[in-house]
């Protein structure tokens, strides 16, 4: 019984190879997966008690870069370990020679892939703020192009090993990329608008902008478009090529708002009036603790009132204090008007007549109506 068993193992072949050769690369491929599995999961627990400490940030990279191992790609790994066991013939063993780098290349792929989205992500929260990273346009292309050199590398690198013609194979690329260009040159467009609002930075996420007859808070810049908050609260969604081909006002660098107004008297205010007026508008904006006087003047003799100007600063960008102080100036200035007895211009226009015609006497009157009715 025993020497049959053994003679079926021994003598029974597949594909060429004993079936005990076969077992015995099954039991290798599996204890290989369960020592590595085990190997990874114990590393991490070292690494991860010591990303705790003060000083533990790259022992976090590192252990974030391990969990980032693929297990079917380590199941590819353990299963090569067993093929390599058998007895293969010649022309296989090229073959799992090209499938080892293929597996090795894609893992080291994957570490390199997520070590780079972490340390940027890193850079760029230390950087930008908190939270910054996922709307900073200048994040989002620079993992991207990272990602997509990186993986042109692995694949290049595995077709090289697999025994393509890689030089050929790049000037087709070069030739396939002008016809992509050309096809999606607005979407390039785009991209490249990203950059350069990564770059020169006219707006970041947050501010308060006016593009044109569109007002309201970036809450996202992509590689294609802009995403802004309008103040009706709907989203607004902008190419970036639009964004830098228009003129934009940046209000969340807004330090401090001039304000120029004027306001309108009567022409029957003496020159005391206008002269206490322009005092007392200053000193009202003086006494105001968020606002800087600059200046006030009776400005003009105008068409229907006599004109002032005033003009001062308002100590922040604020567009709600901007208004209190304006409110505030406002009735007191009202309040100040009355008292001094003057009044406010409304427009109007005055007709003066230099002469009429002499209306005609009552006795002319009569004789002309009892004329025409003895007609």
């Amino acid at each position: 019984m025993t020497e049959g068993l053994t003679g079926l193992f021994t003598h029974y072949t597949v594909l060429g190879i004993s079936l005990a050769s076969w077992i015995f690369a099954f039991c290798a491929a599996t204890l290989s997966y369960i020592l590595a599995r085990t190997a990874i999961r114990f590393v991490l627990k070292r690494i991860q008690a010591r990303s705790t400490t003060a000083n533990g940030h790259l022992s976090h990279i590192a252990g974030q870069v391990l969990s980032g191992t693929s297990h079917t790609l380590l199941l590819l790994a353990s299963i090569l370990i067993g093929i390599g066991i058998l007895d293969l013939p010649e022309r296989w063993l090229g073959r799992v020679s090209s499938l080892w780098f293929v597996v090795a290349a894609l893992q080291v792929g994957l570490w390199l892939n997520r070590a780079i989205a972490l340390a940027l992500h890193r850079y760029f929260s230390r950087h930008s703020g908190v939270g910054a990273f996922q709307a900073s346009a200048l994040a989002t292309l620079s993992l991207w192009g990272a990602k997509v050199l990186l993986w042109a590398v692995v694949l290049l690198a595995m077709l090289s090993n697999v025994g393509v013609n890689i030089t050929a194979f790049v000037a087709s690329l070069g030739v396939g990329g002008i016809a992509v260009a050309l096809a999606v040159q607005n979407i390039l467009s785009d991209v490249f608008a990203s950059l350069s609002i990564a770059v020169d930075k006219p707006f970041e996420v947050g501010d308060f902008i006016v593009v044109g007859a569109l007002a309201g808070t970036v809450e996202h810049v992509g590689l294609k478009t802009t995403r802004i908050r309008s103040l009706g609260g709907e989203q607004i969604v902008m190419a970036n090529a639009d964004m830098i081909g228009s003129t934009i006002q940046n209000y969340k660098r807004l330090q401090e708002r001039r304000i120029v107004f004027e306001f309108r008297l009567t022409y029957d205010c003496s020159a005391e009036q206008i002269r206490q007026v322009t005092q007392r508008v200053e000193a009202i904006i003086r006494r105001e603790e968020k606002a800087r006087f600059d200046r006030c003047h009776f400005r003009s003799f105008g068409e229907h009132a006599l004109e002032f100007e005033t003009v001062y600063i308002v100590l922040d960008a604020s567009y709600n204090v901007y208004m209190d102080v304006q409110q505030t100036i406002n009735l007191q200035i009202m309040e100040m008007i009355a008292e001094v007895e003057a009044r406010f211009a409304f427009p109007s226009r005055t007709v003066y007549v230099a002469s009429l015609p002499e209306p005609a006497s009552t006795g002319q009157t009569l004789q002309k109506a009892s004329r025409s009715e003895h007609a």
